[in-house]
């Protein structure tokens, strides 16, 4: 029994004398990572930023956004939803960002004789008289945002001598279908009318 004693005694010794204490937290170490990371983070934010502001000056060339006329006449369609952005017709990720057009926000349209009013609360409202729509289509993606299939509604008009694709998604996507009819009825009748002339 003393042996076994010993023996365990013996045991613990050895394994209070290998036991080392925590190490101390290098605090200078960590806040160097801390600090270094919000570095790289502001850095990459200030590159976006600058991209973004250049891709504004190389769109330079568009003219401003026509403003909706004080007696647009009474409302065919009305939406309430998303504005997802507006890009180069065809090219859904090269994205518009003059004028506001790339900001994304809330939306309210309205479809009237003279035209499609975009009214966007927080970012630049604008409006896009009827005869400068060329299209309307349901479409799953703009701007690098990708929806369901179906999920967008597209209009296509034309600004300056560019052709501009916006994109909207409707707080009631059965909608949709809808705005696409209507707004291509008003577009072919349009283009009948002026081929008749």
């Amino acid at each position: 029994m003393t042996a076994l004693t010993s023996l365990t005694y013996a045991s613990a010794a050895y394994t209070a004398a290998e036991q080392k204490s925590a190490e101390v937290t290098d605090w200078a170490a960590r806040i160097g990572w801390v600090v270094g990371l919000a570095l790289f983070v502001a850095l990459v934010y200030w590159l976006m930023r600058e991209g973004w502001k250049w891709r504004g000056t190389l769109q330079g060339d568009l003219p401003e956004l026509p403003a909706a006329p004080a007696d647009p006449g009474p409302a065919k369609l009305t939406m309430t939803g998303r504005y997802h952005g507006s890009t180069t017709a065809g090219q859904w990720l090269d994205r518009i960002v003059a004028h506001g057009l790339g900001t994304r926000s809330r939306v309210e349209l309205t479809l009237t004789d003279a035209g499609l009013d975009v009214v966007r609360p927080g970012a630049t409202d604008f409006f896009v008289p009827a005869a400068q729509l060329r299209e309307a289509r349901l479409d799953k993606g703009i701007a690098g945002k990708v929806l369901a299939e179906g999920g967008l509604l597209i209009v296509t008009w034309e600004h300056g001598d560019k052709l501009i694709d916006s994109g909207f998604r409707s707080d009631r996507a059965a909608e949709h279908i809808e705005w696409v009819d209507t707004l291509n009825q008003m577009i072919n009748k349009k283009t009948q009318t002026e081929g008749a002339r």
